[in-house]
């Protein structure tokens, strides 16, 4: 530990603390107490993950410290993905002179107030909790590991959670939140551009499409956030390479990230032969048992079953009556989700990078399910007391 750490430390765990009591008069005191526990099990995740996991996060850290101002500058301004990260990151380890643990757990602050915004549209969003073998789902589904582990440290994963959460508690009342939405998609933007593009043909679309919404709010928000799209779209393509919108240049860009993403991995997975079908669960519920080599394999094993099993639980009742009266917030994460799905499911070969990627629509489909849950038990309750005479 640097001796800075003996400062920056105390004041990042105090400041998890303080932003949930700045949420206090939208917590009842159970809730507070479940983000308490959220926040320890959180920092304690980027504690491991600082400690045990190699690979971009270190050199997020280390190559900033030999920036120049001019550097910084330029790459903040006008630089985009990793050349952005590393700016960004410049702040914290170059004029705070953090270390690797500090910058560390600053990051994992990111993430738990992404997390803590996820958890503030399930008490907006699911007036119903549904109870499994004697628990209840909401908030038990917040401690999944796999949530926590892949938006606690230093790197653009943990970011992009920050901005999906924050934008998807600003869209409960856009009116009141323009400046979160305006952080979210900046950030995102210069992070990774086509996650931006998904996220506003997400909810641009379902504001189009939502039956619920007044049709002055409708127009408004969907001319800005489609019309955002639109106008980032030549962005995107150079971004990801692709020069051409037609389906052979997006077939011909997924089968070779594919390809270079299935060599030289431990977690490695040839999924080029698969139908498209199988492509799409390989990416949503593996790694599986049969993948496992390792502790954290099978920790992510279980977690996939379970999330099978919310799936079909999810599903079995009446999906398109249920995603027809969704939220808002919801129906849109759930797009955000199908849309992710359909870009990276054919495009992706390396288990590993698979979680990674699906980490920032993982909340939005654990909500869509908790929301599904909510329905059925709204709808149960509607029939037992039509069914009780008067």
């Amino acid at each position: 530990m640097m001796l800075f750490d003996f400062i920056y430390i105390p004041i990042i765990l105090i400041l998890g603390f303080l932003f949930i009591n700045l949420l206090k008069d939208k917590l009842t005191p159970y809730d507070k107490k479940m983000l308490q526990w959220l926040w320890i099990f959180h920092i304690m995740t980027g504690v491991y993950f600082c400690f045990f996991i190699e690979g971009d996060a270190f050199g997020y850290w280390e190559i900033p410290k030999s920036y120049t101002f001019e550097i910084f500058k330029n790459e903040f301004l006008h630089g985009d993905g990793t050349s952005f990260m590393n700016a960004f990151n410049y702040i914290f380890t170059n004029l705070l002179g953090m270390s690797y643990l500090s910058n560390t757990l600053l990051y994992s602050l990111f993430g738990f107030i992404g997390l803590t915004f996820f958890y503030l549209v399930a008490l907006l969003s699911i007036p119903y909790n549904k109870v499994f073998l004697g628990f209840a789902v909401f908030p038990l589904v917040f401690f999944s590991p796999n949530l926590h582990f892949w938006s606690a440290g230093v790197g653009k994963d943990t970011i992009l959670f920050l901005c999906v959460g924050m934008l998807a508690y600003a869209l409960t009342n856009p009116a009141k939140r323009v400046v979160f939405i305006i952080i979210s998609i900046s950030l995102s933007f210069a992070i990774r551009p086509h996650i931006t593009l998904f996220l506003l043909f997400a909810f641009g679309s379902t504001y189009v499409f939502g039956g619920r919404i007044p049709l002055t709010k409708k127009i408004i928000f969907s001319t800005i956030f489609l019309g955002l799209a639109v106008a980032i779209l030549p962005t995107v393509m150079t971004f990801v390479s692709v020069d051409s919108t037609s389906v052979e240049a997006i077939s011909k860009r997924a089968a070779s990230q594919a390809g270079n993403l299935a060599q030289g991995a431990g977690s490695a997975v040839d999924i080029s032969e698969y139908p498209y079908v199988l492509k799409v669960l390989t990416f949503l519920y593996r790694p599986f048992f049969f993948d496992s080599s390792s502790i954290a394999g099978l920790i992510a094993s279980i977690e996939n079953l379970l999330l099978v099993f919310l799936t079909i639980k999810a599903f079995i009742y009446r999906p398109l009556e249920t995603f027809r009266k969704a939220p808002f917030v919801l129906k849109g994460l759930f797009v955000f989700l199908a849309v992710g799905v359909l870009a990276f499911a054919p495009s992706l070969g390396n288990l590993g990078v698979m979680i990674r990627m699906r980490n920032m629509f993982l909340p939005g489909m654990l909500l869509y399910f908790m929301w599904c849950y909510s329905y059925q038990i709204k709808n149960k309750y509607s029939r037992s007391a039509v069914a009780e005479p008067k």
